[in-house]
């Protein structure tokens, strides 16, 4: 049995690369099964369903390329070989993901006989990616996290930390901090809009704002960040 791992005092207060990114990730996970498992493919097509899995799916794969291609080769170039477990599980989360947009597709092109048997088929298989992503996710918290602290220091981290938000989209930055605002603490939330506020170009905070923080947060945390100063 796996011992469970427990924040050490070295890694308490550090910056954390993985922890909003990954609380978003497993709140995205989570809407999207039970959105899965409470649709009715027998009846109708759910094209929007469909349509919110594959824009998700996407954002998974792009999640796992800044890993491979920024903290995998940072890591490695100080402690060879340390990424490599974490380098096997993403070439089998990117087979996972080939075959749940093949199932989609299916599903998009099904006979209405077949849809409730191909949705429940996805279902199943998009549950068995949460179920590995989620272990993974762990693991890499758990076991990758704290080698970067002791191999990187803060500012280290945040150098590649903001090597890997430089290469978003607008529109990619918008569909993370979709899922990461509503999946993170007050303090958190605010911590990450405060930096956010003073860092970035005023149009760029008030999209994060407007296409992000208000569609996805409750009244009473928008409330919150009205009170920082926080929401406009």
């Amino acid at each position: 049995m796996t011992t469970p791992h427990f924040m050490t005092a070295a890694e308490r207060g550090r910056w954390d690369i993985y922890g909003p990114i990954h609380k978003g990730l497993r709140l995205a996970h989570g809407a999207l099964l039970h959105r899965l498992g409470a649709a009715d493919f027998a009846s109708s097509p759910p094209h929007r369903l469909l349509a919110d899995l594959r824009a998700h799916l996407a954002l998974a794969a792009r999640h796992l390329a800044h890993e491979d291609t920024v903290i995998h080769p940072a890591l490695e170039s100080r402690a060879p070989e340390a990424a490599a477990g974490v380098d096997d599980d993403h070439a089998h989360h990117k087979a996972r993901l080939a075959v749940l947009e093949s199932a989609i597709r299916g599903i998009e092109h099904a006979a209405a006989a077949d849809r409730a048997a191909l949705g429940r088929g996805l279902y199943l298989a998009f549950s068995t990616f949460v179920a590995e992503d989620l272990a993974h996710m762990g693991r890499e918290e758990t076991e990758i996290w704290p080698r970067l602290c002791d191999l990187f220091s803060d500012d280290e981290l945040a150098a590649l930390e903001m090597t890997i938000v430089a290469s978003l989209s607008p529109a990619d930055n918008i569909a993370f901090m979709r899922i990461m605002l509503p999946a993170m603490n007050r303090a958190e939330r605010s911590a990450l809009l405060t930096a956010m506020k003073s860092g970035a170009p005023p149009e760029a905070y008030a999209a994060v704002i407007e296409q992000a923080a208000r569609p996805t947060l409750a009244p009473a945390d928008m409330s919150h960040l009205s009170e920082l100063g926080l929401a406009a």
